[in-house]
């Protein structure tokens, strides 16, 4: 086995878990960016739900087009080299959205999304083996949870500075009559944001750069190229994959629309500005769930904690589908004091309901991709990039939740599509029990 922990001083361990931690966090904050930005573009060009929701599909689908390429990349180069490409693309992803902006052409928005995502793919691909081999094995999980807890964070930040930059315009203000002038200040915002993040990240890999040794020296050896294709010889790499499909798509289905979800009348009816920022409890609450997850998988066993979120997350969605005739037409008590500033609200219970699937969201990811990891026969290098290409679900069912609203009328009964995915994630969590386990290593364990 290539440990982290027999290859690395300890002082370099450590700093490499720090800068591999910083990668989860960034590519938290760029992903969640979509949330408001699905609302600006929705608003500026006029877009149907589904049409609104191509910005999810565009930046998801690159992990199916570009995981298993990533993984090839990584067994070959090396994890410090894949961290300073993957965020060179997302630099060089940044600043085609900025002129994307400056042309007003939607299409190329779609398509700066797709390459920062390729980017952001490359990221998964090396960080989440990184980080789980950095020590024992069996507390792979442990440490993967802990670093997804700072993701959490990345993307709470990533869903209110969203909201409060790209959707402080005229333009998103109730009953607007929308004109070019709004539409140029809204575009404009967007140039804002992407050109910091751009800016940041380029001092970022100049960082990388400088430790890349370190970096090299605490992570799993590489040099030879592995077939990303081997790993759909492992059933577990298989199942693990649905998984993450199914679990990601849900997520990412109630994240992107969740917005639009609470600023409806009938649920919270506020601004879009102030839905957007509401929307950070739902990562908010994944952060508080992957800290606690952190600590209690050091006394629960991994696949029985899953088994938990995911029953909670089934109940929270069926109360987000049934509840939203069953609620009272004014807040009362402690709510109305949290929520004066919500007018003539009748759709609180559902309202919470979906914010809190955060929490049991938390631990869903890493859970899964460690339990995979611990089972595939297939080599890390190839079995991650297995995973990480299944992030690609989030690029369909939020299509899938879209499209069960137009046939509706109702966002709430959207949450069909999540619902069904969490059913996956419990059968998964139970199949995991009696499954063999062995070190997560690049070399082909031996058996299922």
């Amino acid at each position: 086995m290539s440990s982290s922990s027999e290859t690395a001083k300890p002082g370099g361990l450590a700093l490499a878990v720090v800068y591999v931690t910083c990668l989860f966090f960034i590519w938290a904050l760029v992903t969640n960016l979509l949330d408001p930005l699905l609302k600006t573009m929705k608003t500026v060009f006029t877009l149907t739900p589904v049409q609104a929701n191509l910005t999810g599909f565009a930046f998801f689908i690159a992990y199916g087009v570009m995981s298993l390429p990533s993984a090839a990349f990584l067994s070959k180069f090396g994890y410090a080299n894949s961290v300073m490409v993957g965020l060179g693309a997302i630099v060089t992803g940044c600043f085609m959205a900025i002129a994307a902006a400056n042309v007003h052409i939607y299409t190329i928005f779609l398509v700066a999304l797709f390459v920062m995502a390729s980017g952001v793919t490359l990221l998964q691909v090396a960080a989440n083996p990184l980080i789980a081999s950095m020590g024992k094995p069996e507390d792979s999980a442990f440490r993967l949870n802990l670093s997804q807890s700072f993701n959490s964070l990345g993307a709470a930040c990533g869903l209110f500075f969203g909201a409060k930059f790209l959707l402080n315009g005229a333009i998103f203000e109730k009953d607007v009559v929308i004109t070019d002038v709004m539409r140029e200040e809204a575009l404009g915002f967007v140039s804002n944001v992407y050109l910091a993040i751009g800016v940041a990240l380029a001092l970022f890999i100049f960082a990388i750069f400088l430790v890349r040794k370190k970096i090299t020296a605490a992570a799993p050896k590489t040099g030879k190229l592995v077939s990303p294709f081997s790993a759909l010889k492992s059933k577990w790499a298989n199942l693990g994959s649905i998984g993450i499909f199914l679990y990601v798509g849900a997520e990412v289905a109630i994240s992107l629309n969740l917005l639009l979800f609470l600023e409806q009348k009938n649920i919270l009816n506020i601004e879009a500005q102030s839905a957007g920022q509401l929307t950070t409890f739902y990562m908010l609450f994944a952060m508080i769930g992957r800290f606690a997850g952190s600590a209690l998988l050091k006394v629960v066993r991994d696949y029985v904690m899953l088994t938990m979120v995911a029953l909670g997350a089934i109940a929270l969605s069926l109360v987000v589908i049934f509840t939203k005739d069953l609620v009272p037409t004014e807040p009362t008590g402690m709510i109305n004091v949290i929520l004066t500033s919500v007018p003539e609200t009748s759709g609180l219970i559902p309202a919470f309901a979906a914010l809190l699937i955060g929490l049991f969201n938390s631990i869903m990811f890493p859970t899964i991709f460690t339990l995979t990891l611990q089972r595939s026969t297939a080599p890390t290098s190839a079995t991650s990039g297995l995973l990480c290409m299944a992030i690609v679900g989030g690029a369909f069912l939020p299509l899938a939740f879209a499209k069960i609203q137009e046939l509706t009328g109702s966002m709430s009964l959207g949450f069909i599509a999540p619902l069904l995915c969490y059913v996956y994630v419990l059968w998964f969590s139970f199949a995991c029990r009696k499954a063999p386990t062995h070190a997560i290593e690049e070399g082909v364990s031996g058996g299922h």
